[in-house]
């Protein structure tokens, strides 16, 4: 990330729902078929990542900044994105 994309990222605040908006339909896609894991790639706020040690997608929806690219981007089409509850998700 670049310094620019840094300091506009400072002043985005997001306040996390107690549960998620985001989740990943079948593991067995992300472990089996998706060998790229694109995810961990094309997310601008890093809320993906492949944990080798579960063998599964952990998702930090906390840092979502609902660009809503998750679900279009997945070439799988195995990521369901929602808007956070009202109250909830990322202030610009």
């Amino acid at each position: 990330m670049n310094n620019k994309t840094e300091k506009l990222l400072a002043k985005t605040k997001i306040i996390a729902a107690p549960e998620t908006h985001i989740k990943i339909t079948d593991n067995t896609i992300c472990r089996q078929e998706c060998q790229e894991k694109y995810c961990t790639k094309f997310c601008p706020s890093n809320v993906f990542h492949w944990s080798e040690k579960e063998e599964k997608i952990i998702i930090n929806y906390q840092q979502c900044m609902e660009c809503l690219a998750c679900p279009f981007g997945c070439a799988y089409q195995n990521i369901q994105w929602k808007f956070p509850p009202s109250g909830y998700g990322v202030e610009y």
